[in-house]
C-alpha cells in the first residue's frame, strides 16, 4: 500500500505555511491550495488532537448565543449547516434537539422568540422547523417535566471533519507535517525563514512568504518563537468537558438542558450504544494537552442530567471521558459562559515583506467560512490565487447521496463484511473505505481482528494514509472504537501500531535534504 506521507518531504519555499493542525488551519490549507498557492502545514501533535477533538461534535448555530445577541455568528453558523451537511454526509447528519421547559427557569415566551429567530436567521432546505410538543409517560424524562421545545442542528464527527480536510488539501497539493513543532521563524527580506522539527528530532526550515497561525489554545503563546512581533490580543483559556456513558434512552433526539445556573447541557445520542454529556465551562491556566475532566465538572454533569432523566447515572457509569480547551476572545467582566465564540482574523505585513496572519478563536460550525475569510485577506497579497471555491464541494469520501444507500452498495459488494462494520465504514469513511476493502474476497483477507471489527486492513490504511502513529490516534480520533476494545485487544493492537509505524512510517516520512 503507497503511503501517502512519502511525497510529503519539506519543500524549500512555499507562499503559505500554516501552523496548527486543527479545523481551522486545515481548512485554510484546503482553501488556500485549491486557489493555487503553495501550501505545507505542520503541525506539533496529531491532527485535530486538541480542541478541535474535544467538541460536544455539533454543526449548530448556538442557540444560546442568541441571550448575548450575537446575531451574526448565529446566522453564520446556521447558514454553514446546510453547506457542511451537504460536503459530508459520511460524517455529518441532522440532528433533532429537544429542550425540556421548566418554568423557574428560561420562560416559554423567550425560548419561543429565540426559536422564531433561529428558524428565520437562515435558509432551510434540509431542516425542519422547531415546535412545541408535550411529553408522554413512557418518554425518558422526569415526570416533572410536561413540555419541550423541539428543533434542528447537525451532528459531526470532528476528528475525522479535520482529517478529511487534511486529505482533501494534500489532493490539492499542499504538503502535511503531523507531530512536526514550529520551533522559531525569523523575518529575512520578504519572508520567513521558519525552523521545523519532526517527531524524530531532526529540524529543518521552510522558506515561507506569509505565515498562518491557527495553533488554537496556543495561539498567543507562538507568537513569542516569532521575531519582532508583538502581539496586543488578550485570550482567555476555556475547558469544557463531557463524558460518555451507557445510553439513556432508546430514541434518537438530543436534548438540550437548562440548569439553574443558565449553562446547557448537551445529551446525545453516540455511537449507537452510548450517550454523550457534556460541556462545561471552565476558566483555565496551564497546558492546554494536560486538560482533563474535574470531580466537580463530573458531579455538576451528573447533578445536571439526574435531575431532568427518568435513568440515574453516577461516577460508576462514566465509560470514557475527555476535556478540551477553547481558546477565546478575552471579555472584560464576562464569565466563561458568556465570551464570545466568535472569531477574529488579523493580517499583518504589507505586499513585500513578510507576512503574518493570527486566527483566534472559532467554532467547528463556521470553520469553512473562516477559513474562506482568512485566505481572502492572504489573496490580496497573491493576486495570482483563485477565488473562493470550497462551498459545493464535498470533502474526501463524501460523494454520495445519503447513508442508507451506501450501506446497500457495500452489502451487495462485500456481503461477508459484519453489518457493524459496515455501518461504521459508511458513518467515518463514505467512499474512502473502498481504499481497504477493495480487492478483498472474504473477512479473513481484511487480517487480524483487533476487536470489534477494527481489522488490519483499516489500521494499515489509517496509518499509511491518515497520519496516524499511536492507538490514540485510531482507537479515539480516526474511530471510536476505544469505547469497545478491552485492555488487553488495545495493548494488542499498541504492539502492532509501535510495530508499524516504526518499521514503515517514521523513517520514510521524514527525509530532511541534508
Amino acid at each position: 500500500m503507497k503511503m501517502t506521507q512519502e511525497n510529503n518531504n519539506p519543500p524549500q519555499a512555499v507562499d503559505v505555511l500554516v501552523i496548527g493542525g486543527g479545523v481551522n488551519g486545515v481548512g485554510v490549507a484546503l482553501d488556500a491550495a485549491g486557489r493555487g498557492l503553495t501550501v505545507a502545514l505542520c503541525e506539533k501533535g496529531d491532527l485535530g488532537g486538541a480542541t478541535s477533538s474535544s467538541s460536544s461534535k455539533l454543526i449548530h448555530g448556538g442557540l444560546r448565543y442568541l441571550e448575548h445577541y450575537e446575531f451574526r455568528l448565529v446566522k453564520e453558523a446556521l447558514a454553514e449547516r446546510e453547506v457542511l451537511l451537504k460536503k459530508a454526509p459520511h460524517i455529518m447528519w441532522p440532528l433533532r434537539f429537544r429542550l425540556p421547559h421548566q418554568k423557574h427557569l428560561r420562560p416559554a415566551w423567550m425560548i419561543r422568540i429565540g426559536l422564531f429567530l433561529y428558524d428565520s436567521l437562515a435558509k432551510r432546505n434540509m431542516l425542519p422547523r422547531s415546535k412545541k410538543l408535550s411529553t408522554t409517560p413512557d418518554g425518558p424524562l422526569d415526570e416533572s417535566i410536561s413540555t419541550c421545545f423541539e428543533y434542528s442542528d447537525g451532528w459531526v464527527d470532528d476528528a475525522r471533519l479535520v482529517v478529511l480536510n487534511a486529505l482533501a488539501a494534500q489532493d490539492q497539493g499542499a504538503k502535511i507535517f503531523a507531530r512536526t513543532e514550529c520551533l522559531h521563524a525569523q523575518k529575512h527580506e520578504n519572508h520567513w525563514l521558519v525552523t521545523l522539527r519532526n517527531c524524530e528530532g531532526k529540524t529543518f526550515t521552510v522558506q515561507a512568504r506569509s505565515l498562518v497561525n491557527a495553533a488554537g489554545p496556543w495561539a498567543v503563546s507562538l507568537l513569542d518563537r516569532f521575531s519582532d512581533i508583538k502581539n496586543p490580543n488578550a485570550m482567555r483559556m476555556v475547558k469544557g468537558s463531557h463524558f460518555i456513558v451507557p445510553r439513556l434512552y432508546e430514541s434518537e433526539e438530543a436534548y438540550i438542558l437548562q440548569n439553574k445556573d443558565g449553562r446547557i447541557v448537551f445529551v446525545i445520542p453516540y455511537e449507537d450504544d452510548f450517550s454523550l454529556v457534556g460541556t462545561t465551562d471552565e476558566n483555565y491556566t496551564g497546558d492546554p494537552s494536560a486538560a482533563s475532566i474535574s470531580d466537580a465538572e463530573t458531579k455538576y454533569l451528573i447533578d445536571v442530567v439526574n435531575t431532568y432523566f427518568k435513568t440515574k447515572i453516577g461516577e460508576k457509569d462514566i465509560v470514557h471521558s475527555y476535556s478540551g480547551v477553547r481558546p477565546l476572545l478575552e471579555e472584560a467582566n464576562a464569565s466563561a459562559q458568556e465570551l464570545t465564540r466568535d472569531y477574529k482574523v488579523e493580517l499583518i505585513g504589507e505586499k513585500d515583506a513578510p507576512i503574518l496572519l493570527n486566527i483566534f478563536g472559532g467554532k467547528i460550525t463556521t470553520y469553512r467560512k473562516l477559513a474562506e475569510h482568512a485566505v481572502d485577506k492572504l489573496c490580496t497579497l497573491f493576486p495570482r490565487a483563485g477565488k473562493a471555491w470550497t462551498k459545493e464541494v464535498p470533502l474526501p469520501g463524501g460523494a454520495f447521496e445519503n447513508q442508507e444507500t451506501l450501506c446497500a452498495n457495500l452489502e451487495a459488494q462485500y456481503p461477508w463484511l459484519p453489518e457493524a462494520a459496515r455501518v461504521r465504514y459508511v458513518r467515518q469513511y463514505g467512499l474512502l473505505c473502498s481504499k481497504f476493502l477493495k480487492g478483498n474476497q472474504t473477512l479473513s483477507d481484511l487480517g487480524e481482528d483487533f476487536g470489534a471489527h477494527l481489522y488490519q486492513a483499516e489500521v494499515d490504511y489509517l496509518i499509511q494514509y491518515e497520519w496516524a502513529y499511536t492507538l490514540d490516534d485510531i482507537i479515539w480520533r480516526r474511530t471510536k472504537q476505544g469505547l469497545r476494545l478491552t485492555e488487553a485487544q488495545k495493548q494488542r493492537l499498541q504492539t502492532y501500531v509501535s510495530e508499524k509505524v516504526g518499521s514503515n512510517l517514521v523513517q520514510d516520512t521524514f527525509k530532511v535534504s541534508a
